[in-house]
């Protein structure tokens, strides 16, 4: 896929132009997202990528915008586990619920660039040396096995980073607005504000790890790995307030993502068998393996999530006892405010105990 520069710099700068727009309709104004609102805006960054998916299918082909679909399909659902440790970490800092969607904005925007930096660096990695495709492929099974193994537990807290600016930072005991930094007697100091942006960014660092191996197995061509990471972590802030409680019923969320990502590196590894130039494999000759297209990828990518979203739904019906993750029963009123984090810990922890 041959992408020129000038094309990287205005999808770039539409990207931007999105999140700022954004920036200035939601939060010029803070307040407490309503579902009505989330609503809207999750359909309209799905639409942006469908939108964006057709293009690329109608420049570019149908192969592309395939890979393009599967990777944004893929990338969403992987965040959606992501959700589960934001709560945690939102309850953890105490945010108040009106400045939550600038927390995970801005959050979000930090980690988008350091994502830009792995992308760029996995895409260089990849056409240097054949041999990281089976370093993905390993990392994805890892990761499937780490999944599964933890079923409904979802932990959180502080990144490593984060504990370690604590040390050396002086951070204020209360948020002051939006802003970042105060003045309280005399002293400068960090606010917790500042504190919970970078640990949004960093978390969502270390979920990349996975991710970023999880779409290169999907596609190879670096412009849609990008362009469908941003995709999905634009739209992913706005699915924080719209799933709400839903969020604690998908029980089986995390087999599902383990079927996923050791199928994708199942596939890995079938495609570098294909290609293969290791020596000590088949004396450096490829290996005759059947590949998975991208149309069997797709089908199989949306088929274990369907799957797994009515079996999660179905069991938390017929067992609310197995809802312990973060998360809380959505309102049922469009234009009522989403609980916070703080409310919604709160509350499962009163389910829990009425169970």
């Amino acid at each position: 896929m041959n992408v020129p520069t000038w094309l990287w710099f205005a999808t770039i700068g539409g990207l931007l132009a999105i999140i700022i727009a954004d920036l200035f309709l939601v939060d010029h104004k803070p307040h407490t997202v309503t579902i009505r609102e989330a609503t809207r805006w999750v359909l309209f960054y799905v639409a942006l990528a469908v939108v964006f998916g057709v293009g690329i299918w109608f420049f570019a082909g149908g192969g592309y915008a395939g890979e393009f679909f599967a990777g944004y399909i893929t990338e969403y659902s992987l965040s959606v586990d992501n959700l589960f440790v934001f709560v945690v970490i939102m309850a953890a800092f105490s945010v108040p619920s009106e400045h939550q969607h600038r927390v995970l904005l801005v959050g979000i925007v930090i980690a988008l660039v350091m994502r830009g930096i792995f992308i760029a660096i996995g895409a260089a990695a990849i056409a240097a040396f054949s041999w990281v495709f089976y370093l993905f492929a390993v990392i994805l099974v890892v990761t499937a096995v780490n999944l599964a193994r933890q079923g409904t537990e979802h932990e959180g807290g502080e990144p490593a980073p984060v504990r370690l600016l604590r040390k050396y930072l002086p951070v204020s005991d209360d948020f002051h607005g939006t802003k970042l930094f105060t003045r309280i007697n005399g002293k400068r100091l960090v606010t917790p504000m500042l504190m919970v942006m970078l640990a949004i960014g960093f978390t969502d660092l270390l979920f990349a790890l996975d991710s970023i191996p999880a779409i290169f197995g999907l596609t190879q061509e670096p412009y849609l790995v990008f362009t469908a990471n941003a995709f999905a972590l634009m739209g992913l802030r706005q699915l924080f307030f719209l799933l709400g409680g839903l969020l604690s019923r998908l029980v089986y969320l995390s087999y599902g993502l383990s079927v996923i990502l050791a199928f994708i590196g199942v596939k890995l590894v079938l495609e570098a068998l294909h290609e293969n130039n290791l020596p000590f494999i088949n004396g450096g000759e490829p290996v005759p393996v059947p590949t998975v297209g991208i149309e069997l990828s797709l089908s199989v990518i949306i088929g274990v999530l369907v799957i797994t979203t009515i079996a999660s739904l179905i069991k938390a019906r017929r067992d609310p006892s197995v809802i312990h993750a973060p998360g809380a029963p959505a309102t049922d009123s469009p234009d009522q405010p989403v609980p916070d984090a703080k409310e919604q810990a709160a509350e499962l922890d009163r389910n829990n105990a009425g169970n």
